[in-house]
């Protein structure tokens, strides 16, 4: 079936004990067993929960997988997910990820003796090279955040499978809608569900997909065990946000695509970053692996000093650490999403106090040009 189809009705549509249009909250901590001896299919909220597993169901067949797994948000599921490794080993990792990412690596997991490189993976020979005896995966974003930089899936993958190495890609941005990594031979697919998954800037959540039962297992037993489960109000309210994706996804990029056409040709701004632009690093990469160019752009402006003005004067988005809701969201990595890494490592990934991050929601693409241009009017005013 067309993804615009399997989003509405992916896992459980309805419920099957009522055939109601909305799988029930199930809103319990334990489970009454009949026999002592032979427990039923569940036992406890942390183990199984059935708002939680037509979540799961509805996230793995987007994706294409085996086993989708929800959790109690985007970091908690890609911890997760790096809890697969022991210490002594080695991940390749995007220089382009996000900063929580770079510092749970960076300042978490190192305390245990996992070893990180990062590599801009925009060139699979990078890749390659930061590949050692004790690697165990590659751990890529594309479009990256925020420069939405592009990595070659299915040429990492076969990197990968030359290695027996795992793949990990953070799948935020894209979703399922937009681009499926297991089908280019990934292995696992991570997701912030609190941005586009559920849209509506409401609830905080994550999700793991795998490719293999194997695999899935090993992972549903890891988050049994460390128990950072979504719960279950979260699992029903990302269950109804899911099924406008489809919707929501195709009018934010469609405005996205035609933002960054006209801020790209404004004086103020010095350079644009968005997969759909001709001339953008990677984009003919982007264009076979995936239908869209996303709702998420990012532009420099040419007087970083203006840029803290520019963010006050605006009206229409929010200025917030997050994406993905149907409000457009604009973000300042320096001082929000990227401000968990070191100054250092900011300027060796060219994310400068100019930088700006706009993730575009429902609004009408002609009131936020309106809007962004009266802040440059209005800053510059200040300014001189």
């Amino acid at each position: 079936m067309d993804i615009n189809t399997r989003i509405v009705h992916a896992g459980i549509d309805r419920d099957p004990a009522t055939g109601a249009s909305s799988v029930p909250l199930y809103q319990a901590s334990t489970y009454s067993q009949n026999d002592p001896e032979r427990h039923g299919r569940y036992d406890y909220v942390r183990s199984g929960n059935p708002t939680r597993e037509a979540l799961e169901k509805a996230l793995a067949e987007l994706e294409g997988g085996a086993a989708g797994l929800a959790f109690a948000s985007g970091m908690a599921a890609t911890s997760s997910a790096l809890l697969l490794f022991r210490p002594g080993d080695h991940l390749v990792v995007g220089r382009d990820v996000y900063g929580g990412t770079f510092r749970v690596l960076d300042r978490l997991f190192s305390r245990w003796g996992l070893r990180t490189t990062f590599v801009d993976t925009t060139d699979a020979a990078n890749i390659r090279a930061a590949v050692e005896p004790a690697t165990r995966a590659i751990f890529i974003e594309t479009p990256s955040n925020p420069f939405l930089r592009i990595t070659d899936l299915a040429a990492t993958a076969a990197i990968a499978r030359e290695r027996g190495l795992l793949t990990i890609a953070d799948g935020t941005f894209t979703t399922p809608y937009l681009q499926r990594p297991l089908e280019h031979g990934f292995d696992l697919v991570v997701h912030s569900a609190t941005k586009f998954l559920n849209g509506h800037s409401d609830l905080l959540a994550g999700a793991v997909v795998a490719r293999g039962a194997e695999l899935g297992d090993r992972l549903k037993f890891i988050q049994n065990a460390f128990g950072a489960v979504l719960g279950v109000q979260d699992s029903w309210l990302l269950l109804r946000g899911l099924k406008t994706l489809a919707a929501r996804l195709e009018t934010g990029q469609k405005t996205a695509h035609w933002l960054a056409e006209r801020l790209a040709a404004l004086p103020e701004v010095k350079k644009v970053h968005y997969p759909g632009l001709p001339g953008h690093p990677g984009r003919e990469i982007h264009a076979r692996q995936a239908s869209g160019g996303g709702a998420v752009l990012s532009f420099e402006l040419a007087e970083e000093g203006m840029t803290m003005e520019f963010l006050r004067r605006l009206r229409l988005p929010l200025l917030a650490v997050s994406l993905g809701g149907v409000e457009t969201i604009v973000t300042h990595p320096a001082t929000m999403s990227h401000a968990s890494m070191p100054p250092e490592e900011r300027e060796l990934r060219g994310i400068s106090e100019g930088l700006v991050r706009m993730s575009v929601g429902l609004e009408s693409g002609e009131d936020l040009l309106t809007d962004i241009l009266q802040a440059f009017r209005e800053a510059g005013r200040k300014r001189g």
